[in-house]
């Protein structure tokens, strides 16, 4: 299951997962954009997406980037799933929000960019050439930025659920870019498997078959590591 950042939307995983269908594997992407709607809380509006689309299958969750804080609580609800794979992703921080976690010089431009408790889409933060340094093809670049929403203020400033007894399943890091320097080394020293991709942020939309080279590697490793019952 490769679970999208709920700053942006799904089109992030759509070439790997159709790569990863054309060589046989079964791949589910549920779509995070409507929890925005409605108010808080967001936590439990995306954890429930995440299981509802599972239905009652045994799955590894693959979370990119701000989905990381999801595969946690997500996994704990569902009760027991083969995996847990982190890309370029911030590892889960219950009891803590994302304002709490990330750097202070970007949580001071969420507040400068917030208008009436909302922010613009995530690709228009990092201004007019930003996304077009990551993703050269005007194509690609188009269709992820529409699927990209505003975002409320309140999601990140709303506490990580509880995730007791996690983790209770094999994970793994697959980093992406430099930014994640520090998570894919905090996975190193919890003695998970880690591969070191030099690409960017969104290398599954600029380069989906190395990304999904990388997630079946390491789905393969999380195999190995899992419980003779597990596998």
């Amino acid at each position: 299951m490769l679970v999208h950042s709920p700053l942006v939307g799904p089109t992030t995983w759509e070439a790997v997962a159709c790569e990863l269908r054309r060589r046989g594997h079964e791949v589910l992407v549920p779509e995070l954009t409507g929890s925005l709607t409605g108010g808080p809380p967001y936590f439990p509006k995306q954890v429930h997406t995440i299981t509802r689309s599972a239905a009652g299958r045994q799955v590894v969750l693959v979370g990119h980037s701000g989905a990381g804080s999801l595969l946690a609580p997500a996994g704990v609800a569902l009760g027991g799933v083969a995996g847990y794979m982190f890309v370029d992703a911030g590892l889960p921080s219950p009891g803590q929000s994302w304002l709490q976690t990330a750097r202070a010089e970007l949580g001071e431009q969420l507040r400068t960019m917030a208008t009436d408790g909302w922010l613009p889409p995530w690709p228009s933060w990092w201004g007019e050439d930003g996304l077009a340094d990551l993703l050269r093809d005007p194509a690609v670049r188009e269709r992820f930025a529409s699927d990209c929403s505003r975002l409320p203020v309140a999601m990140f400033a709303e506490l990580e659920p509880p995730a007791p007894g996690w983790p209770d399943a094999p994970c793994a890091y697959l980093r992406l870019s430099e930014a994640y320097s520090e998570p894919a080394e905090r996975a190193k020293v919890l003695g998970w498997p880690v591969t070191d991709l030099a690409s960017h942020h969104l290398a599954m939309l600029s380069d989906p078959g190395q990304v999904a080279d990388s997630l079946l590697d390491l789905v393969r490793q999380l195999r190995r590591d899992a419980p003779p019952g597990a596998r």
